[in-house]
């Protein structure tokens, strides 16, 4: 049974590709490198002993992505290919619209004319907006606050609609919370382009001496704290999830959607005084003004997907934070090949 991947050399791409190969999937990967290293396809070799089917190019492009689908009979596609950071999608929204919606329907576009009419969809948190209470269920309204969020919210709605208009699709979106941690191996793990958008490798990189300090923004939020509080998730507990979604929506046509996040939440005050005492290292942090756009409370309610897919997450936050560590330390400049 093969399963399409695009972005499949992205972080929590390559996390999947491991689960999926060690639950008896085929997996082909399609990447454009435009966020993600090719060093990444050794490294998945060296964990699962396989060779990766890989094939390079964007899903902007229909007459590559046709090419990729004439080669293969895919049973499913994962679709993880898009930009992700929040600030760089408020400084160019056209680039993510386009990357994002016009590359979800191109890739569609090819779907339906080759009759593969089965995704599971990355999608996120951040389509839960600011105004809904926690802890977040699957069933609030959708909203957004900066552009990378919208086009989340909409490329739910497209796959929604699809599945709508014609009942032998089935489709999952998985909204993720925050994923965080790495491989055990630490052969394979989050490397960002540049600074860091997200905490935990913002974090990592200060305690491996990239960086001088954390900045925290915000202490005057209403938690234990005052500092901001989320639902981290374990990168290999999420990709599991997806191992299970392919299954579910294999077996069910429609739409679907489901949390991936443990339901519980930790402030980033935790978070660093988590890392402190794994991992023994000190991380020097200021406090800065909280962030336009920021909530100060954002957690899952994880039922659904336990209860329909037989999904809960394993790995606490002291395993998430010793896993992300033993990445960063062995992998200071990420897919360097002069790393491990």
């Amino acid at each position: 049974m093969t399963i399409l991947i695009t972005g499949g050399a992205g972080y929590i791409g390559s996390h999947t590709v491991v689960e999926l190969l060690s639950s008896g999937f085929d997996v082909v990967v399609v990447d454009d490198f435009s966020n993600s290293s090719p060093e990444v396809l050794q490294r998945l070799k060296r964990i699962t002993g396989r060779d990766i089917t890989f094939h390079e190019g964007s899903i902007l492009d229909k007459a590559f992505l046709r090419q990729v689908f004439k080669q293969y009979t895919f049973e499913s596609v994962i679709h993880f290919a898009a930009f992700k950071a929040v600030g760089e999608s408020v400084e160019k929204p056209l680039m993510y619209y386009h990357n994002n919606i016009t590359g979800t329907i191109s890739l569609l576009e090819v779907m339906t004319e080759v009759g593969v009419k089965n995704i599971v969809f990355s999608s996120s948190a951040t389509v839960y907006g600011m105004n809904n209470p926690v802890p977040l269920l699957e069933e609030m309204p959708t909203s957004a606050t900066n552009p990378y969020g919208y086009t989340k919210v909409m490329m739910e709605q497209i796959l929604n609609d699809v599945a709508h208009s014609d009942p032998a699709w089935s489709v999952t979106n998985l909204r993720y919370f925050n994923p965080i941690g790495a491989h055990e191996s630490a052969l394979i793990g989050e490397a960002p382009n540049g600074i860091p958008n997200n905490l935990m490798p913002y974090l990592t990189q200060v305690a491996v001496g990239k960086r001088e300090k954390l900045s925290v923004f915000g202490n005057d939020y209403d938690t234990p704290d005052g500092t901001g509080v989320r639902d981290y998730i374990h990168v290999v507990d999420l990709a599991k999830g997806h191992v299970l979604a392919v299954k579910n929506n294999l077996a069910k046509s429609g739409a679907k959607v489901y949390n991936l996040g443990t339901g519980n939440g930790y402030s980033v005050l935790d978070l660093v005084k988590t890392f402190k005492a794994e991992n023994g290292v000190e991380i020097p942090y200021e406090i800065c003004p909280r962030r336009a756009g920021d909530i100060g409370v954002c957690y899952a309610d994880a039922e659904k997907a336990k209860s329909e897919l037989g999904w809960v997450a394993e790995k606490n936050l002291a395993d998430m934070v010793r896993d992300s560590w033993n990445w960063q330390r062995k992998n200071p400049n990420g897919y360097d090949k002069a790393s491990l």
